[in-house]
């Protein structure tokens, strides 16, 4: 599969480009996801002209506005310069189905920056370049490399990437109702491990040839939102569970008992989602059920990436 494109803070990759001249290089990044993200690389702060190595800068709070200054040299304000360069990369971001930002940073960090009010650090703000370019782009998942650390946000930013890289595909090809319907059934158990399904699918009820790039641009923008959601355990079981009455005429009672066993300890958190659906594709292999079988639930992303093994 070719691989998908992915933004990221270029310091995560080794290169060497933070205010120090050094890098933040992440071995998961680098290694792990490399293998499947072509990343698209950016330094903001080298962009506008910064150099390195280059004088440190912070977010400080100044009269309602955040801006982004020199830390020994106050008069230094590159607030503008990191918003400008966000909005030229538009054309940029257009192909990218994610983007992985620095934590921290005062111009790429996504969450809990530190911002300087009468010299005293808050964790209460965002990046300006992040902020930005975020605000540009509202479908896009967006994640620091520090929350990566955490299997359940982990396993959420890779399954949205993969998400939006179909629904790209999908455009590519030409959006049609019978393909936004479809597209959505194929994703209906991956939206249920989340959230009611319901909204989206009523949203769908509405379209027709004529207003379908309508209801279209509505379905993504919710279906994004919905998936940024972290998928909870008791949702996980539902949709296993929901999963599972396809099969109810096909196995015996000692396979049931095996199955129903699989997924409650899964449910009391004795063993990872793998288990059950581990179990779940040997049964399909021998009973197939289109369904089933075209629902990307199962097999969400390339399963290497050994994603649902901690979840």
């Amino acid at each position: 599969m070719k691989k998908i494109p992915v933004g990221i803070s270029s310091c995560l990759l080794g290169q060497p480009v933070r205010y120090d001249g050094g890098h933040k290089r992440d071995s998961y990044i680098a290694g792990t996801l490399a293998q499947y993200f072509d990343f698209q690389t950016f330094c903001p702060e080298v962009a506008i002209g910064m150099g390195t190595p280059r004088p440190t800068i912070q977010l400080v709070k100044i009269d309602k506005e955040i801006h982004c200054v020199g830390v020994k040299n106050p008069d230094i304000d590159v607030t503008g310069q990191l918003r400008d360069y966000a909005n030229q990369q538009k054309p940029a971001y257009a192909d990218l189905c994610g983007y992985i930002l620095k934590k921290g940073s005062p111009s790429c960090g996504m969450e809990r920056v530190k911002v300087y009010l009468n010299n005293r650090p808050q964790k209460m703000g965002t990046g300006i370049y992040a902020e930005e370019m975020m605000r540009n782009n509202p479908l896009l998942p967006v994640e620091e490399e520090g929350r990566l650390g955490d299997p359940r946000l982990r396993e959420n930013f890779i399954q949205r990437v993969y998400v939006l890289h179909r629904w790209k595909q999908l455009m590519a090809e030409g959006l049609t109702p019978s393909g936004l319907t479809c597209f959505h059934a194929r994703h209906k158990l991956i939206i249920m491990s989340h959230e009611s399904y319901i909204d989206l699918g009523q949203l769908l009820a509405s379209v027709t040839k004529v207003n379908v790039n309508e209801v279209a641009s509505s379905y993504i923008a919710q279906l994004m939102k919905t998936l940024k959601k972290v998928a909870s355990r008791k949702n996980h079981v539902n949709v296993l569970q929901h999963i599972q009455g396809y099969l109810k005429k096909e196995l015996n009672a000692d396979d049931k008992a095996e199955l129903c066993e699989a997924i409650e300890r899964y449910r009391q958190g004795e063993v990872p989602l793998i288990v059950p659906l581990t179990l779940l594709k040997h049964h399909f292999r021998k009973n197939p059920n289109p369904y089933i079988q075209d629902s990307y639930y199962m097999s969400p992303y390339p399963q290497e990436l050994n994603l649902i093994n901690e979840l």
